[in-house]
């Protein structure tokens, strides 16, 4: 399979000669992104199909959406200039009805208006619509009190979208609305990237599949669960590899096969300073590694290179840092690789903490923390509880990160703090 297109940027040394183990975060994810190809490989799809994938191309409307001016609401269409003033009342004779799909066919003339339903294309000779609750009705006539203004409760033919308008660009990730949008103007197909392909697997002579008997000493393997999933909401192909034994033989074989299969590798555990802890070595004789350490809590031991032409990420094996590392480094870069125009960040907001929050300088640190609002009403934010990293559950209880940065030190109670929705990641 060939890869997606060349990195972003030239070939350069990847390697951080100054201090490989404190990498800080920020660098960490400039050099990412200075080295994720994006991809360049196109296919048509159904829109029903194209949920979450990225456009290929500009598309441009071929219509006007709403292609003809009409009514907002239920109610009376007519001339602006029959309104009342302020303080007066107008009597109209109702001379038809228009719905939605069946215009009224005649003009409306001075002093008469049309019953209209929502959507109802305007008849001629009116361009205001008051709401049927506003209107007195008697027999064949309708008695309107002031305060209403010409033009109200109409819907301009192209408000929405006009005919020859760029209406989503290139590097659009398509989402629910934007499918709608598409079936407004009639677009049945569209040209997207292609997805990306991601394969992942664990290391560890301990880990074990679900289904398996443990053996003392073994421990079912969650991480790969995680990254399935949320390689699944964020809309990549997946390929797990299972678990593979800290056997360098073993180790280097799934890499191999993993290029072969996919654009993106991922493993979780063996990139820390273990004596099984091969896959720094492996990574290095195969390609090049760009960092293996970050200044980071959890997650220091995140390696990032490249393995020929595909992308590497070697995540840390406690699975809060797996996490924490897929949804600050990971995500972004894949949202990169599929081709979608600046992935925004994940965005921040300020809260107080009630309690105080340990911190060294030198490094980013993200507690796990629920954020709600207070008896005040007040915006605040509460820590989990312990702060292992291998303390799933806790991850599970959170809705959002507190995200501490690199400058900061630890934090009195009462602190504001940033923080990080998690707006449906977890």
């Amino acid at each position: 399979m060939s890869g997606p297109a060349s990195p972003r940027q030239g070939t350069v040394d990847l390697c951080y000669d100054d201090d490989p183990d404190l990498l800080p975060a920020a660098e960490a994810s400039r050099r990412i992104h200075a080295h994720v190809p994006v991809m360049r490989q196109t296919e048509t799809r159904d829109l029903p199909d194209a949920l979450g994938r990225v456009l290929a191309a500009d598309v441009v409307s071929p219509v006007n959406v709403p292609g003809h001016t009409n009514s907002a609401v239920d109610g009376y269409a007519l001339a602006g200039g029959d309104l009342p003033g302020d303080g007066a009342e107008v009597s109209l004779r109702v001379v038809g009805q228009a719905f939605a799909g069946t215009p009224y066919a005649d003009a409306v003339s001075r002093g008469e208006c049309v019953h209209i339903m929502t959507g109802a294309v305007m008849p001629r000779g009116s361009d205001t619509v008051v709401m049927q609750e506003h209107v007195v009705a008697e027999d064949d006539d309708v008695r309107i009190a002031g305060g209403h203004q010409a033009g109200q409760n109409v819907r301009q033919a192209g408000e929405d979208l006009r005919a020859g308008q760029i209406m989503l660009s290139r590097g659009t990730r398509l989402m629910p609305a934007s499918l709608g949008m598409l079936a407004s103007t009639g677009i049945a197909r569209v040209s997207v990237l292609r997805e990306i392909k991601v394969a992942f697997f664990s290391t560890g002579d301990e880990l074990r599949s679900l289904g398996e008997t443990l053996q003392p000493g073994e421990v079912y393997d969650s991480n790969r669960y995680t990254l399935r999933a949320m390689l699944s909401r964020l809309g990549a192909q997946f390929i797990d590899m299972g678990v593979v034994r800290d056997d360098p033989v073993l180790l280097g074989a799934a890499l191999d096969r993993a290029c072969t299969l996919a654009d993106v590798v991922i493993s979780s555990g063996g990139v820390s300073t273990g004596e099984a802890d091969y896959v720094k070595q492996l990574l290095e004789e195969r390609g090049q590694i760009g960092f293996w350490r970050i200044a980071v809590r959890p997650g220091r031991p995140l390696a990032f290179g490249l393995l020929g032409d595909r992308v590497f990420f070697g995540l840390p094996g406690n699975p809060v840092a797996v996490m924490v590392t897929f949804y600050q480094f990971v995500q972004p870069a894949l949202l990169a690789m599929m081709g979608v125009t600046s992935p925004p960040p994940l965005p921040l907001l300020e809260a107080r903490c009630p309690l105080p929050l340990r911190k060294k300088p030198g490094r980013v640190e993200y507690y796990r923390a629920v954020l709600a609002r207070n008896a005040g009403g007040e915006l605040e934010v509460r820590p989990t509880g312990k702060t292992g990293s291998g303390l799933l559950h806790t991850m599970h209880d959170a809705n959002c990160l507190i995200v501490l940065p690199e400058d900061a030190e630890s934090m009195p109670a009462g602190s504001a703090v940033p923080v990080q929705p998690f707006f449906g990641m977890v």
